[in-house]
């Protein structure tokens, strides 16, 4: 009788061990199968501008051990096609979004949030601060400011009565609006005369171009789209010998500057932005309390003299990824 209630233990014993073990396999294969997935919705994500940025976010999605998906949009997104995407990205599967919204995207983003993280690459919503999303991107403000200090530092100050054309992407992009503001505002007391400020979006309406635009002695491109088109049009002769400055962030910005079409070239670092974006986005997935913070990544001045220099290799290096 007690040989058959110790067979009976041991039995029962063996059977929960049993039982453990393919609770811990099956927990393990679940855990495999639900690795945190977080998607990336770009405006025209396959734009050579937004290498380092994509090859940051591949570095940190390897670091924080989570699935990457960032979709293959091309062209400027209205804000019905962003959310289209956005909605297709959650239905997939996406745990958290990050994204550089469209205009109008306000009450759509607030409302996803509510549900899973969202993080903006820039800060391009006017309520943004409202919604409480974080932000993360260059220094608008001061890379503007950065750029004038460039041109200034090339004359030595005596910019007084030249004529500067403000070239930009968009006339709505609250982060180009700050980027002429910081510029500006470093150049207030140089006397330097801004002739015209347009965008290649309002040229489109138009059906004008800058070489039908007043001459002046300087363009400054105000992101990298504005700053390659400047580029273009001056490699064809047909800026009227207007010297080019800019803020860019992609290889044909680089080979304006190589080239000697470009004279300096700000370029925010893309890399460390993609990289920090995504950290925040799969920390806020660890823990339900955490809240992504605001940040904001620092800048570099190349110009062809040190284009290849050592210090510089990191950044085309990264330009060159992704």
């Amino acid at each position: 009788m007690k040989n058959g209630k110790k067979l009976f233990f041991l039995t029962e014993a063996a059977l929960g061990l049993l039982v453990l073990a393919t609770v811990i396999l099956m927990l393990q294969e679940q855990n495999g199968r639900n690795t945190p997935r977080i998607s990336v919705i770009l405006q025209n994500a396959q734009d050579s501008q937004w290498a380092a940025f994509r090859y940051g976010l591949k570095m940190a999605a390897q670091d924080q051990e989570v699935e990457l998906s960032v979709a293959g949009t091309e062209g400027i997104l209205t804000a019905q096609e962003q959310a289209d995407i956005i909605e297709s990205e959650v239905a997939f599967g996406a745990d958290a979004v990050i994204v550089q919204p469209a205009r109008g995207m306000e009450e759509i983003l607030k409302k996803i949030s509510r549900k899973i993280p969202v993080i903006l690459v820039e800060d391009t919503l006017e309520e943004a601060k409202k919604a409480e999303l974080a932000v993360i991107q260059p220094d608008q403000y001061e890379m503007g400011k950065v750029l004038a200090e460039e041109l200034l530092k090339d004359y030595a100050g005596g910019v007084e009565g030249k004529r500067i054309g403000i070239y930009r992407e968009s006339m709505d992009s609250p982060a180009e609006q700050q980027r002429k503001k910081g510029f500006e505002d470093e150049l207030k007391e140089a006397g330097a005369l801004i002739v015209w400020d347009t965008s290649a979006e309002e040229q489109q309406q138009t059906g004008e171009s800058l070489e039908d635009l007043p001459e002046v002695d300087f363009v400054m491109g105000m992101n990298d789209d504005a700053l390659v088109r400047a580029g273009e049009t001056a490699a064809n002769g047909n800026l009227h010998g207007a010297l080019v400055y800019g803020i860019g962030n992609s290889t044909e910005a680089v080979y304006y500057l190589d080239t000697g079409i470009v004279e300096r070239l700000v370029v925010p670092d893309e890399f460390q932005a993609g990289y920090q974006i995504l950290t925040e986005s799969a920390e806020s997935l660890r823990s339900y309390f955490y809240k992504p913070q605001d940040c904001e990544v620092s800048c570099t001045v190349l110009t062809r003299d040190t284009l290849f220099s050592k210090e510089n290799q990191e950044i085309l290096f990264t330009m060159s990824q992704g």
